[in-house]
This record gives C-alpha cells, sequence and structure tokens, in this order.
C-alpha cells in the first residue's frame, strides 16, 4: 500500500495512508505528504527532510501548522503536538502566538544591557552613518549600563531612568538627551519583543527632570567675510586633509559625503559629482556642479594616488577614507577651534542669502535640504542644475583672492 502511495505522492503530491507508523515514518523516502489524519500531515521534501504539519480550519480558512522535524518529533509526539494545537484553536488562541509565548517564557526576561545589544544588532542594519552606529551603543554604556544595565528589561521604571539622567541633564544636555532617547528606544524594542507589557514612560521621565536652558541649534559657523582668508591658509600646503578640506568649502557638502567620496563617482566630462542616494543623509541622489578650483584639487589628489575606480579620493595612511577628526584638527592647528567643520555649510548659506540674488530653493538645493513644504515637493521636478552651477562658481570666485585670481 505504501508503495501505491508514493507512486500517487509522485503524480499528486499528496499521500493519503490512513494512519501512519512509525515504520511508515521511517520507510517515506519519496517527496510528498504523507497523511495520518485529522490533518496531521509526514511532509517529505525534495532533499529527503521530513517535517510534521497539521492542517486545520480556522474562522472557515485552512492553515497549516508546522509541529517539528520527524528526526526530533516522533509519530506519538506529533499526534499529541496536533491535538494541543487543534485544542487552542478550538479555544480561539493563536498556535502561533502561544509558541512564540512559550519560548519567550523558557528563554527569560533579558537584562537592559542584553535587551540593548540585541535591539543595537536589529536596528543598525537601517542606519547610515557609520559614527551614529558606533555612538548609539556607546552612549549607553558609559550612562545608562552603570545603573540599569544589570536590571530585566521589564524592571527598568521611569524613575530609574530619570535618576541616570539627572547628573548628566544640566551638565551635557545634548548626550543627556540621546541618552534618553536611546534608553526609551530599547525600552520599545523590549515591549515589542513581549519582555515588557509597557513601552518606555517617556512622558514621567520628562516632568521629572528640570528644563533645560535653551541653546542655539545651529554648527558654529566662521563668518563668511573670513573663510577666503581661510581658504588662502589652506592652499599654501597641500596634504590629503587641506585638500578634503578645500574641496568640502567649495561644494558646501557635508563632511561625510567628502570624506567618502570615490573617483567613480565624478563625472569629469560634464564636471559635476553625483553622490549617490545610500550616501545622502535624504536618502536621494545629489549631483554637485564641480568648478575650476575643485577640478584642480582632483587632479592634485589623482597625482598623490591612481584614482582607480571606486577607490576613495580623500584616503588617509591606511587608504580608508579620513576620519572626521583630521579635518577638525585642521581648525584647532589654525587655532580657530570654536568653529565646526560642518558649519561651513552656513557660512555659504549666509554668503548666498545676503552676498547673491539666488532665490532660496536653489541655494537650499545646493545644500541638498528637503523641500519643507510637502505640495510643492510633490510637484518639484527640478534640481536647478544650471543654476546651482552658476551659483558654485559665483561661490568659488568669492573664496579666490585676489592675488590668486589673477596669478
Amino acid at each position: 500500500m505504501l508503495k501505491s502511495a508514493i507512486k500517487c505522492g509522485k503524480e499528486c503530491g499528496n499521500i493519503d495512508v490512513g494512519k501512519l507508523t512509525a515504520l511508515a515514518v521511517k520507510g517515506a523516502k519519496e517527496p510528498g505528504r504523507y497523511t495520518d489524519g485529522d490533518g496531521l500531515m509526514l511532509v517529505v521534501s525534495k532533499t529527503g527532510s521530513k517535517s510534521w504539519v497539521v492542517r486545520i480550519q480556522v474562522d472557515g480558512k485552512r492553515r497549516d501548522f508546522g509541529l517539528g522535524s520527524a528526526e526530533l518529533v516522533s509519530l506519538a509526539d506529533a499526534r499529541k503536538k496536533a491535538n494541543e494545537t487543534r485544542r487552542l484553536c478550538a479555544e480561539g488562541k493563536d498556535p502561533l502566538e502561544e509558541k512564540r509565548a512559550a519560548q519567550l517564557a523558557r528563554r527569560g526576561k533579558p537584562t537592559f544591557k542584553a535587551a540593548a545589544n540585541e535591539a543595537h544588532s536589529e536596528l543598525v542594519a537601517g542606519w547610515k552613518n557609520e559614527k551614529h552606529k558606533a555612538q548609539w551603543i556607546s552612549t549607553l554604556e558609559n550612562y545608562a549600563f552603570p545603573h540599569i544595565g544589570d536590571l530585566k528589561v521589564d524592571k527598568v521604571t521611569g524613575p530609574q531612568v530619570r535618576e541616570l539622567l539627572l547628573p548628566i541633564w544640566l551638565q551635557k544636555p545634548e548626550t543627556a538627551r540621546r541618552v534618553r532617547q536611546r534608553v526609551a528606544a530599547v525600552l520599545d524594542w523590549a515591549h515589542a519583543k513581549g519582555f515588557r507589557e509597557t513601552e518606555a514612560p517617556l512622558r514621567s521621565i520628562a516632568k521629572g527632570l528640570p528644563k533645560q536652558p535653551k541653546k542655539d541649534s545651529h554648527f558654529a559657523a566662521m563668518p563668511y567675510d573670513e573663510v577666503p582668508n581661510f581658504m588662502d591658509s589652506l592652499r599654501k600646503v597641500d596634504s590629503m586633509g587641506r585638500l578634503a578640506l578645500r574641496f568640502l568649502i567649495l561644494t558646501a557638502v557635508r563632511s561625510g559625503e567628502v570624506r567618502g567620496a570615490t573617483w567613480d563617482e565624478i563625472d569629469l566630462r560634464e564636471s559635476v559629482w553625483r553622490i549617490p542616494p545610500e550616501r545622502m543623509k535624504m536618502g536621494r541622489e545629489h549631483v554637485v556642479p564641480l568648478t575650476t578650483e575643485s577640478l584642480s584639487i582632483l587632479e592634485t589628489v589623482r597625482a598623490f594616488h591612481s584614482g582607480r575606480k571606486g577607490a576613495v579620493i580623500f584616503p588617509g595612511k591606511s587608504g580608508k577614507p579620513l576620519s572626521d577628526m583630521t579635518l577638525t584638527k585642521l581648525l584647532r592647528d589654525a587655532k580657530i577651534s570654536d568653529f565646526t567643520v560642518h558649519g561651513f555649510r552656513s557660512s555659504f548659506r549666509d554668503w548666498a542669502a545676503e552676498q547673491s540674488n539666488y532665490p532660496g530653493e536653489v541655494v537650499e538645493a545646493a545644500l541638498a535640504h528637503a523641500v519643507e513644504n510637502k505640495v510643492e515637493a510633490a510637484y518639484r521636478r527640478t534640481n536647478y542644475l544650471d543654476k546651482r552651477r552658476s551659483l558654485m562658481h559665483e561661490w568659488a570666485r568669492y573664496l579666490t583672492p585676489r592675488e590668486v585670481e589673477n596669478a
């Protein structure tokens, strides 16, 4: 009977031999489904692996529930599991949810530290900024783990989070806000995983902390009328850091976009730099017009390195992209550490507003800023490349001292 059933299995993929026996389970080799009755089936795959499945009608829909490998679950145990699954369905319960709950119960609740590390490993795949990936967990290691790291994640309360934040809330306000946000992210993740009954108690935490003084959130920017002299000082010596910083100022892009730039992003024929979406903050390609001086910088860098396709344009000594601190150090060495590298974007924005006649949307496009008006963003179909090319050439001329310009 088994042989005829196997033949049917080849033709119709469903083998019905009535009640199975342990010997029949062991002897089943051909791919197909061997039914035991009441929806219980032994499934043999094309690779020869065997598993148990029970088919049950739930709310008028047919559902299959896996019961485990036949190598680990005997026929008798498969029948018991099938009966238990039917019972749960009859009671209106979801066997899959019950199984997950049982697994969580066996595993036990993780500590906050373990939950943070697991949450970080899952969430990090969606982050682009490498610096943020590292800082996310390091802030928790420094400020949260010493206080709540060993507590079970379901036992962490609002007052405990408030206590760990209080010493740095006024002393290091920005860091404290990041710690609060990341602690909350871990607690929300734990809630989503079933480790906590509630989400992060953010409202109670905020109410229990003193009001932080308001601070200008803008990056410290060099006044635009001081930038030409600073550019002149950078031109006096060619180093990879100085060349990268000059290129950054001329193109008005972010530090990470310059440091991660590769030669295959440069289109010399069109004199543009195409930054792919995955390297942009807004997730959209940004086309940067290249001026004469920008192209000259690329020629100088190519003299240091081959400029092979895919290679980093501004590498450090190890061949990897320059670190953010390399550019910051140039400001510190010039005794202008009050300003930031990112602030040069603000210098450009202020210059464009006060010294040029270009519309604000053209300048914002040059900075790769998102269009705040959603209706306008939906209808905009241009990146103002021609106007931005003219704008960036004017910015480059402004940055060039007269003696350099006439040389």
